[in-house]
């Protein structure tokens, strides 16, 4: 038995379209798993399921700003296509800012994209997970659970509430042979850290390099991660080996995380 193999198995990625998202569906893909691609733009889903390994690939279009619609067309390819054995929980950060200065509706609208559609989305997958005896959700969250961090105030906050919203489900699920666990990445290359990058070089008048430069003296690892190696860990956590392992954060962080 390859206990790394998710071969007849199918997962459903969120956020699949770029960066740790799409990396993660590469990823289950290569392992031989049928992955359905979830994301808003049905151009670059169609782009990002073409260059996919394997076969069996399917993609379903919603916004995930509206938690109705979120629901709603993952319980429809549930209904369609069987049930989904792995499921990859992957938003976009709320945006940055000192957390005084937040607008209570930005708490409100991070919360539903983020705890909100993951929950929905479980409750979807969830009878089938089993059914089958095997389930796998995997959070991508922060490494701001561990320590938060400085600027990005609503997204600590919301953050640490889907890490304790992930530590009860574990309980809950782990006697049907389902593992919940979170993934905490530390500073990737994505979109989204190019973004923190450039409003934090405005916020303080200082070139972009120089953030950087700033940033990478916190990684032990001198650098950033790839999405891939973020990815690496999901495929791990969703595969047979990892069924002994659940409610867990798992840092992908180059050693920045202090604590341990």
């Amino acid at each position: 038995m390859d206990r790394y193999s998710l071969n007849g198995r199918r997962a459903l990625v969120c956020g699949a379209t770029q960066g740790i998202g799409r990396a993660a569906a590469e990823e289950l893909a290569g392992r031989g798993a049928a992955v359905t691609l979830f994301a808003r733009d049905l151009a670059a889903l169609e782009r990002v399921r073409s260059e996919l390994p394997g076969s069996g690939h399917s993609i379903l279009a919603a916004d995930f700003a509206d938690g109705d619609a979120v629901r709603n067309t993952a319980a429809a390819n549930v209904s369609e296509r069987g049930p989904v054995h792995i499921l990859v929980n992957n938003t976009g950060g709320p945006p940055g800012g000192p957390i005084a200065d937040a607008a209570p509706d930005a708490f409100v609208t991070a919360f539903k994209a983020h705890l909100v559609n993951n929950h929905q989305l479980v409750q979807v997958v969830l009878p089938g997970m089993k059914a089958a005896g095997y389930g796998r959700i995997v959070n991508i969250v922060s490494t701001s659970v561990r320590e938060p961090i400085p600027g990005l105030g609503v997204s600590n906050t919301i953050r640490a509430s889907v890490a304790g919203w992930a530590k009860t489900l574990a309980g809950e699920v782990a006697p049907f042979g389902i593992t919940v666990n979170n993934v905490l990445p530390g500073y990737t290359k994505t979109q989204r850290l190019d973004t923190i990058i450039a409003a934090r070089a405005k916020a303080a008048g200082r070139e972009i390099d120089d953030i950087t430069k700033g940033m990478l003296g916190q990684v032990p690892a001198g650098r950033f991660a790839e999405p891939w190696e973020v990815a690496a860990a999901i495929g791990f956590l969703a595969s047979p080996a990892a069924a002994y392992v659940t409610g867990i954060s798992l840092p992908v962080d180059g050693g920045r995380i202090a604590s341990l």
